[in-house]
Protein backbone atom coordinates (compact mmCIF):
# COMPACT_ATOMS: atom_id res chain seq x y z
CA UNK A 1 0.00 0.00 0.00
CA UNK A 2 1.16 3.49 -0.75
CA UNK A 3 -0.18 6.97 -1.41
CA UNK A 4 0.40 9.43 -4.26
CA UNK A 5 -0.49 13.09 -4.65
CA UNK A 6 -1.68 14.29 -8.05
CA UNK A 7 0.42 17.45 -8.21
CA UNK A 8 -1.46 19.09 -11.05
CA UNK A 9 -4.90 18.44 -9.52
CA UNK A 10 -5.03 21.30 -7.02
CA UNK A 11 -8.37 22.01 -5.38
CA UNK A 12 -9.71 25.51 -4.67
CA UNK A 13 -8.28 25.31 -1.13
CA UNK A 14 -4.77 24.74 -2.49
CA UNK A 15 -4.58 21.04 -1.62
CA UNK A 16 -3.56 18.36 -4.09
CA UNK A 17 -5.80 15.35 -4.66
CA UNK A 18 -4.19 12.46 -2.77
CA UNK A 19 -4.91 8.82 -3.59
CA UNK A 20 -3.94 5.66 -1.75
CA UNK A 21 -3.82 2.35 -3.56
CA UNK A 22 -3.24 -1.34 -2.96
CA UNK A 23 -0.90 -2.91 -5.52
CA UNK A 24 -0.60 -6.66 -6.04
CA UNK A 25 2.85 -8.21 -6.39
CA UNK A 26 2.50 -8.52 -10.16
CA UNK A 27 1.85 -4.79 -10.57
CA UNK A 28 -1.96 -4.88 -10.70
CA UNK A 29 -3.83 -2.22 -8.69
CA UNK A 30 -6.54 -3.97 -6.67
CA UNK A 31 -8.12 -0.92 -5.04
CA UNK A 32 -7.76 2.84 -4.91
CA UNK A 33 -9.32 5.48 -2.68
CA UNK A 34 -9.15 9.24 -2.41
CA UNK A 35 -7.96 10.53 0.94
CA UNK A 36 -10.30 13.08 2.49
CA UNK A 37 -8.86 16.61 2.48
CA UNK A 38 -9.31 16.89 6.25
CA UNK A 39 -7.69 13.55 6.98
CA UNK A 40 -4.75 11.38 5.90
CA UNK A 41 -3.91 7.87 4.70
CA UNK A 42 -4.51 6.38 8.15
CA UNK A 43 -8.29 6.81 7.98
CA UNK A 44 -8.37 5.46 4.40
CA UNK A 45 -6.49 2.24 5.28
CA UNK A 46 -9.39 0.10 6.47
CA UNK A 47 -12.03 1.28 3.95
CA UNK A 48 -9.57 0.58 1.12
CA UNK A 49 -8.85 -2.99 2.19
CA UNK A 50 -12.23 -3.97 3.65
CA UNK A 51 -13.75 -5.25 0.38
CA UNK A 52 -10.67 -7.32 -0.59
CA UNK A 53 -10.10 -11.00 0.16
CA UNK A 54 -6.72 -10.88 1.88
CA UNK A 55 -6.67 -14.40 3.30
CA UNK A 56 -3.04 -15.50 3.39
CA UNK A 57 -1.81 -12.26 1.83
CA UNK A 58 1.11 -10.21 3.14
CA UNK A 59 0.36 -6.48 3.26
CA UNK A 60 3.28 -4.04 3.27
CA UNK A 61 3.14 -0.35 4.10
CA UNK A 62 5.23 2.62 5.20
CA UNK A 63 5.68 3.97 8.71
CA UNK A 64 2.66 6.30 8.64
CA UNK A 65 0.35 3.30 8.35
CA UNK A 66 2.10 1.31 11.09
CA UNK A 67 -0.79 1.47 13.54
CA UNK A 68 -1.90 -1.08 16.14
CA UNK A 69 -5.48 -1.04 14.84
CA UNK A 70 -4.26 -1.80 11.33
CA UNK A 71 -2.25 -4.79 12.53
CA UNK A 72 -5.21 -6.20 14.45
CA UNK A 73 -7.55 -5.62 11.50
CA UNK A 74 -5.26 -7.44 9.06
CA UNK A 75 -4.47 -10.46 11.22
CA UNK A 76 -7.67 -10.91 13.21
CA UNK A 77 -10.31 -9.89 10.67
CA UNK A 78 -8.74 -10.36 7.24
CA UNK A 79 -6.59 -13.43 7.90
CA UNK A 80 -3.55 -11.65 6.47
CA UNK A 81 0.01 -10.89 7.56
CA UNK A 82 1.91 -7.61 7.49
CA UNK A 83 5.38 -6.13 7.14
CA UNK A 84 5.38 -2.69 8.74
CA UNK A 85 8.16 -0.09 8.60
CA UNK A 86 9.11 1.65 11.85
CA UNK A 87 10.05 5.31 12.20
CA UNK A 88 9.55 8.20 14.58
CA UNK A 89 5.79 7.79 14.98
CA UNK A 90 6.56 4.76 17.19
CA UNK A 91 9.68 6.06 18.96
CA UNK A 92 9.82 3.46 21.74
CA UNK A 93 9.30 0.48 19.46
CA UNK A 94 11.65 1.94 16.82
CA UNK A 95 14.37 2.43 19.44
CA UNK A 96 13.85 -1.09 20.79
CA UNK A 97 14.25 -2.67 17.36
CA UNK A 98 17.13 -0.40 16.34
CA UNK A 99 19.08 -1.25 19.51
CA UNK A 100 18.86 -5.02 19.05
CA UNK A 101 22.34 -6.62 18.75
CA UNK A 102 22.25 -6.64 14.96
CA UNK A 103 26.00 -7.18 14.66
CA UNK A 104 25.47 -10.63 16.17
CA UNK A 105 22.66 -11.49 13.74
CA UNK A 106 23.91 -13.23 10.58
CA UNK A 107 23.29 -11.66 7.20
CA UNK A 108 20.44 -13.63 5.66
CA UNK A 109 19.98 -12.04 2.24
CA UNK A 110 21.99 -9.82 -0.11
CA UNK A 111 20.88 -8.59 -3.51
CA UNK A 112 22.33 -6.16 -6.02
CA UNK A 113 20.60 -4.29 -8.83
CA UNK A 114 21.45 -1.52 -11.26
CA UNK A 115 18.65 0.68 -12.57
CA UNK A 116 17.75 4.34 -13.15
CA UNK A 117 21.42 5.35 -12.98
CA UNK A 118 21.96 3.79 -9.55
CA UNK A 119 23.81 0.73 -8.33
CA UNK A 120 22.05 -0.54 -5.21
CA UNK A 121 23.01 -3.28 -2.73
CA UNK A 122 20.37 -4.41 -0.22
CA UNK A 123 21.11 -6.48 2.86
CA UNK A 124 18.52 -7.99 5.18
CA UNK A 125 18.73 -9.42 8.69
CA UNK A 126 15.81 -10.89 10.61
CA UNK A 127 15.44 -11.94 14.23
CA UNK A 128 12.60 -13.50 16.18
CA UNK A 129 11.91 -11.27 19.17
CA UNK A 130 9.51 -12.55 21.85
CA UNK A 131 6.88 -10.15 23.23
CA UNK A 132 7.39 -7.29 20.82
CA UNK A 133 5.03 -4.50 21.97
CA UNK A 134 2.96 -4.49 18.77
CA UNK A 135 -0.03 -6.69 17.88
CA UNK A 136 0.99 -10.06 16.40
CA UNK A 137 4.57 -8.93 15.70
CA UNK A 138 6.94 -11.91 15.65
CA UNK A 139 10.11 -10.85 13.84
CA UNK A 140 12.17 -7.67 13.62
CA UNK A 141 13.98 -6.74 10.41
CA UNK A 142 16.97 -4.60 9.57
CA UNK A 143 17.30 -3.57 5.91
CA UNK A 144 20.45 -1.77 4.80
CA UNK A 145 20.38 -0.09 1.38
CA UNK A 146 23.67 1.10 -0.13
CA UNK A 147 23.13 3.27 -3.19
CA UNK A 148 25.80 4.55 -5.55
CA UNK A 149 24.95 7.08 -8.24
CA UNK A 150 26.80 5.78 -11.28
CA UNK A 151 27.38 9.17 -12.90
CA UNK A 152 28.77 10.94 -9.84
CA UNK A 153 29.98 8.03 -7.72
CA UNK A 154 28.14 9.43 -4.70
CA UNK A 155 27.30 6.75 -2.11
CA UNK A 156 24.46 6.85 0.42
CA UNK A 157 23.57 4.28 3.07
CA UNK A 158 20.11 3.93 4.60
CA UNK A 159 19.09 1.65 7.46
CA UNK A 160 15.42 0.77 7.73
CA UNK A 161 13.78 -1.18 10.54
CA UNK A 162 10.54 -3.10 10.32
CA UNK A 163 8.41 -5.69 12.08
CA UNK A 164 6.33 -8.52 10.68
CA UNK A 165 3.68 -10.95 11.83
CA UNK A 166 5.33 -13.66 9.73
CA UNK A 167 7.26 -16.23 11.73
CA UNK A 168 10.62 -17.61 10.66
CA UNK A 169 8.82 -20.82 9.64
CA UNK A 170 6.34 -18.94 7.45
CA UNK A 171 8.85 -16.80 5.57
CA UNK A 172 12.60 -17.21 5.16
CA UNK A 173 14.98 -14.33 4.58
CA UNK A 174 14.70 -14.51 0.79
CA UNK A 175 10.90 -14.32 1.05
CA UNK A 176 11.06 -11.31 3.36
CA UNK A 177 13.61 -9.53 1.19
CA UNK A 178 11.51 -10.09 -1.92
CA UNK A 179 8.41 -8.68 -0.23
CA UNK A 180 10.27 -5.63 1.05
CA UNK A 181 11.68 -4.98 -2.44
CA UNK A 182 8.19 -5.50 -3.83
CA UNK A 183 6.86 -2.74 -1.60
CA UNK A 184 9.45 -0.22 -2.76
CA UNK A 185 8.70 -1.27 -6.35
CA UNK A 186 5.27 0.38 -6.13
CA UNK A 187 7.04 3.64 -6.94
CA UNK A 188 8.41 2.25 -10.22
CA UNK A 189 5.57 -0.07 -11.25
CA UNK A 190 2.67 2.29 -10.55
CA UNK A 191 3.55 5.85 -9.56
CA UNK A 192 6.44 6.37 -11.99
CA UNK A 193 4.52 4.81 -14.88
CA UNK A 194 1.51 7.03 -14.30
CA UNK A 195 3.77 10.09 -14.20
CA UNK A 196 6.32 9.33 -16.92
CA UNK A 197 4.11 7.47 -19.38
CA UNK A 198 0.71 9.10 -18.80
CA UNK A 199 1.84 12.55 -17.57
CA UNK A 200 -0.37 12.31 -14.50
CA UNK A 201 1.32 15.03 -12.48
CA UNK A 202 0.93 17.53 -15.32
CA UNK A 203 -2.80 16.83 -15.70
CA UNK A 204 -4.96 19.80 -14.70
CA UNK A 205 -8.12 17.74 -14.24
CA UNK A 206 -9.31 18.72 -10.78
CA UNK A 207 -13.11 18.90 -10.70
CA UNK A 208 -15.06 16.55 -8.42
CA UNK A 209 -14.14 12.90 -8.76
CA UNK A 210 -12.52 13.37 -12.18
CA UNK A 211 -8.88 13.13 -10.93
CA UNK A 212 -9.64 9.85 -9.16
CA UNK A 213 -11.51 8.52 -12.21
CA UNK A 214 -8.65 9.38 -14.55
CA UNK A 215 -6.15 7.68 -12.21
CA UNK A 216 -8.41 4.61 -12.19
CA UNK A 217 -8.44 4.55 -16.00
CA UNK A 218 -4.64 4.76 -16.03
CA UNK A 219 -4.50 1.87 -13.56
CA UNK A 220 -6.86 -0.09 -15.82
CA UNK A 221 -4.63 0.46 -18.83
CA UNK A 222 -1.49 -0.51 -16.91
CA UNK A 223 -3.12 -3.60 -15.41
CA UNK A 224 -4.53 -4.73 -18.77
CA UNK A 225 -1.11 -4.46 -20.40
CA UNK A 226 0.61 -6.29 -17.54
CA UNK A 227 -1.92 -9.13 -17.72
CA UNK A 228 -1.20 -9.32 -21.44
CA UNK A 229 2.46 -9.91 -20.60
CA UNK A 230 3.78 -6.44 -21.37
CA UNK A 231 6.08 -5.02 -18.71
CA UNK A 232 7.12 -2.02 -20.81
CA UNK A 233 3.92 0.01 -20.58
CA UNK A 234 5.03 2.76 -22.98
CA UNK A 235 5.83 0.19 -25.67
CA UNK A 236 2.54 -1.57 -25.00
CA UNK A 237 0.60 1.67 -25.45
CA UNK A 238 2.35 2.34 -28.76
CA UNK A 239 1.55 -1.18 -29.96
CA UNK A 240 -2.13 -0.93 -29.07
CA UNK A 241 -2.39 2.62 -30.42
CA UNK A 242 -1.52 1.46 -33.96
CA UNK A 243 -4.75 -0.53 -34.33
CA UNK A 244 -8.04 0.48 -32.73
CA UNK A 245 -9.09 -3.17 -32.46
CA UNK A 246 -6.16 -4.11 -30.21
CA UNK A 247 -7.33 -2.26 -27.05
CA UNK A 248 -10.78 -3.84 -27.41
CA UNK A 249 -9.26 -7.28 -27.81
CA UNK A 250 -7.02 -6.75 -24.77
CA UNK A 251 -10.12 -5.85 -22.72
CA UNK A 252 -12.00 -8.88 -24.01
CA UNK A 253 -14.59 -6.77 -25.83
CA UNK A 254 -14.30 -8.48 -29.23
Amino acid sequence: MDGKSLRGAIRADGRCVHLISALRGDGIVLAQREVDVKSNEITAFRPLLEPLDLTGAVVTFDALLTQTDHAKFLVEQKGAHYIAVLKGNHPTLHALVKELPWKEVPLLDRTRATAHGRDEIRRLKAATVPRLPFPHADQALQIVRRRRTIRTGKVSIERVYAITSLTAHQANAADLAERVRGHWAIENREHHVRDATFGEDTSRVRTGGAPRAMASLRNLAIGTLRLAGRDNIAEGLRHHGRDMARPLAALGLT
